[in-house]
């Protein structure tokens, strides 16, 4: 058994943004574990002081370009709520369908592309181009149709325009929509099968490795929660959106230009598997049907089953979105002007599910509809402290694996959670010392 231990992964690779995994053994004592994040800060809250409600949404969905659906979805929220505009039916149905193709093109890139190439012991997914071509035609036929779904509802995939604050400045027709429908049935429904069966083959290369941990997520009595819901504790519970600072409290850790994260333990789990934990039971039977083809029971406490439960609820994106349509072409789609009119002026606060966990937007406005002050917490930022917490775990459990096994275990956790680096890093400068 190796007593002294000294990785250093600059720059890991197949996660968004920039981050060291850093671990050092001596003498048999674990003295650091932990995922440095080196990216510069950002300051999109900086950036929405004293701009219009009209222009929030615009600004924050540039924080991503994967998640940019989300982050606008989310400042919606909080801006409606702020103002007082309420929404049709129609409306959120619309943002709910947009949700569910933004979280399923998500969930097939991860993976696919960043999550696979690590069970076939390849760098990338370039080599399974010419192993495995079928497979990686089936993936981008998957995230096409996903991406489609934003391109047709929302005007772009990437960082849409017809989403504004009361409603959208323009619909999709029926025709569109039908569209969408008949592809979601004749391709995306078999590629899923097809998908849950790859997986299958893959699932002995999955560490096995248990923490118990907190897992927070959206939760509603309804239905699977991505679009709303009350937030959701696994140790303590429900509490409505505008209270989420129980449910996350940042800090600043010496190693991270992120801040960190928790709630009721020193971290906790946001994405997934913490909706997979909390929700399984609103999942329709097609993604449940696929848990149980991979082994993903409820209570799971390995982190690298993200991927698994990201899988899983892909088939609930389907399924949701063919019962939308449905609804959407049956009521008559209707050419509605947005909401803008406010009803009052003050805070509002938008949580939404994003591919990466649970997203909060708070936004405080004056009479003028002009952003005082805001806050963005992102999922990545509030998974650092569970990932940091899960290598301390990790690693005196496999120490005498060899270093190369520890360091490719590593990067799977890491990857296992698909953060979004560049999303998180919203605080001031940061000065690392040895």
């Amino acid at each position: 058994m190796s007593t002294n231990l000294d990785i250093n992964v600059k720059h890991l690779t197949r996660v968004e943004g920039h981050g060291n995994i850093v671990v050092n053994m001596k003498d048999g004592t674990l003295e650091k574990a932990q995922l440095e994040i080196v990216e510069a800060p950002r300051y999109f809250e900086a950036m929405l002081k004293g701009r219009s409600f009209h222009e929030a949404a615009i600004i924050t969905s540039r924080i991503c370009g994967i998640c940019s659906l989300g982050h606008q979805m989310t400042s919606l929220k909080a801006t409606e709520q702020a103002l007082g505009l309420d929404v049709s039916e129609q409306t959120v149905l619309l943002r709910r369908l947009l949700v569910h193709g933004a979280t399923l093109q998500s969930n097939i890139l991860h993976a696919y592309f960043l999550a696979a190439p690590d069970f076939l012991k390849v760098g990338s997914v370039f080599p399974l181009v010419g192993s495995h071509p079928e497979v990686v035609v089936r993936a981008l036929r998957m995230k096409r149709l996903a991406n489609d779904i934003g391109d047709v509802v929302s005007g772009r995939a990437v960082h849409p325009i017809t989403p504004v604050p009361g409603g959208f400045t323009s619909v999709p027709s029926a025709r569109q929509l039908e569209e969408i429908k008949r592809r979601l049935i004749e391709d995306m429904v078999p590629d899923f099968e097809a998908t849950v069966e790859t997986l299958k083959s893959l699932a002995a290369a999955i560490p096995q490795f248990e923490r118990e941990t907190e897992y927070i997520s959206l939760r509603s009595d309804d239905r699977y929660a991505l679009y709303d819901g009350d937030i959701c504790s696994s140790d303590t519970g429900r509490v409505d959106d505008g209270e989420y600072r129980k449910m996350t409290n940042e800090f600043v850790v010496p190693h991270s230009t992120s801040k960190h994260c928790k709630a009721n333990r020193t971290s906790y789990f946001a994405g997934a598997l913490a909706r997979w934990n909390n929700n399984h039971d609103k999942l329709c039977d097609l993604a449940l049907g696929a848990a149980e083809e991979l082994g993903l029971q409820p209570g799971c406490t390995n982190p690298y089953m993200n991927t698994i439960a990201q899988v899983v609820e892909a088939a609930e994106c389907v399924t949701d979105s063919l019962a939308i349509i449905d609804q959407l072409l049956g009521d008559g789609l209707k050419d509605e002007l947005p909401n803008q009119e406010p009803t009052r002026y003050g805070r509002g606060v938008g949580a939404t599910e994003v591919p990466r966990g649970i997203l909060y937007h708070e936004y405080e406005y004056d009479r003028a509809g002009r952003i005082v002050k805001a806050n963005c917490i992102i999922p990545t930022g509030q998974n650092l402290g569970n990932i940091d917490d899960d290598m301390k775990k990790l690693v005196p459990e496999i120490v005498d694996e060899g270093k190369d096994a520890i360091t490719l275990k590593l990067e799977m956790l890491v990857r296992a959670y698909d953060p979004c680096i560049s999303c998180s890093v919203h605080m001031l400068d940061v000065e690392f010392r040895d």
